[in-house]
């Protein structure tokens, strides 16, 4: 079983900055990819960022140049440095892990709201 924990959401002005973390109960050099999903109120659910075990990295379109994904692997720990932040990204924030069987897992999901 593998448990994922996202921390570091909240409220944040426009503009503003915040860094999500997500903790994994196993080696993330171990899985396939790791990355970031956000859902918000009456949508579906988007792709944010993801990191292959090569390191290779991807974005969506709407956060190039604004977000970071990057990794501790001694921490078993993914974070996403959220810059330059617009109400647009309101959303719950989800970060999941796919073995590399493709099974994929996922966290419960931190708020993340964008408001002046």
């Amino acid at each position: 079983q593998v448990q994922l924990v996202e921390s570091g959401g909240g409220l944040v002005q426009p503009g503003g900055s915040l860094r999500l973390s997500c903790a994994a109960s196993v080696s993330i050099l171990s899985a396939d990819a790791v990355g970031w999903y956000r859902q918000a109120p009456g949508n579906q659910r988007e792709w944010v960022a993801a990191i292959t075990s090569r390191g290779f990295t991807n974005y969506a379109d709407s956060v190039k140049g604004r977000f970071t994904l990057s990794r501790d692997n001694a921490k078993n720990t993914m974070y996403l440095q959220m810059n330059s932040l617009t109400p647009e990204d309101t959303a719950v924030y989800l970060c999941t892990l796919t073995t590399r069987f493709s099974r994929q897992y996922w966290g419960q999901g931190i708020q993340v709201t964008v408001s002046s």
